[in-house]
């Protein structure tokens, strides 16, 4: 995707960053100028498939409380805050209490911790924060449970900062992909009883692509035209949401 913004000599965080959604977001952020910094769960950038070197790399479990603080204390300058990492539990793995708690300190706690730890840079440049939400944010994720729960409170939890933190001069929204083509879904994408009906439902009757997020992303980090925008979910899905 050509850049359509511009961020030259502006500074991204994007948490889970090292592939699916996450990559194709901090690619349209340092295709626009932006200098990007990505976290990953693997020791370097050499444990990936594909090439992360334009990006400062981090390698950091967001259920590590003092790794999350080691990373929010290592940034000196922030624009956006891309907070993205999460992870699921398939099976009957995903019912398992403790599963159930990991997700929520992966895919929601860890999410305010860090925006909570970066907000003072975020107030110092007039920044933005975009959250990754989810289709379960608004229906139920009965093979889910645990990841239903973070991504609704995801939802809620934008709305509340972007509420709180406009009198600083600093936007929270998020993006609530639809069904896409990633290594999360790639378990389901070849199951014909779970994907016919994800298909049959959208509108558009495919998955959508990573690089389908990045336009939205770079609207909701541009002050110049989505100044006035904070606390909002976007759902990019295809027309999913519709039915």
């Amino acid at each position: 995707m050509s850049a359509q913004f511009d961020f030259t000599g502006q500074t991204v965080l994007v948490t889970g960053g090292s592939s699916g959604i996450g990559l194709a977001i901090a690619q349209g952020f340092r295709d626009a100028g932006a200098a990007v910094t990505i976290t990953g769960t693997q020791a370097s950038i050499a444990d990936y498939p594909d090439d992360l070197t334009t990006f400062t790399y981090h390698q950091v479990d967001m259920q590590d409380v003092p790794g999350v603080e080691a990373l929010a204390n290592g940034i000196s300058k922030l624009d956006v805050l891309v907070n993205n990492a999460g992870t699921t539990f398939r099976g009957e793995a995903a019912y398992d209490p403790e599963n159930f708690e990991a997700t929520i300190d992966i895919n929601l706690n860890s999410v305010y911790r860090l925006s909570h730890r970066l907000v003072p840079l975020l107030k110092a440049s007039g920044g933005s924060i975009i959250n990754i939400a989810s289709m379960t944010s608004y229906f139920g994720s009965p093979r889910g449970p645990g990841y239903g729960a973070s991504k609704s409170a995801i939802l809620q939890m934008t709305m509340s900062l972007g509420a709180l933190w406009a009198r600083d001069g600093v936007r929270v929204n998020a993006i609530a992909p639809g069904w896409i083509a990633t290594k999360l879904t790639a378990p389901i994408q070849g199951m014909a009883e779970i994907a016919d009906p994800i298909l049959q439902r959208t509108p558009m009757g495919r998955w959508g692509e990573p690089d389908e997020m990045i336009g939205t992303a770079l609207f909701l980090a541009s002050s110049d035209v989505a100044g006035f925008i904070t606390g909002v979910t976007i759902p990019v899905d295809g027309g999913y949401c519709t039915l």
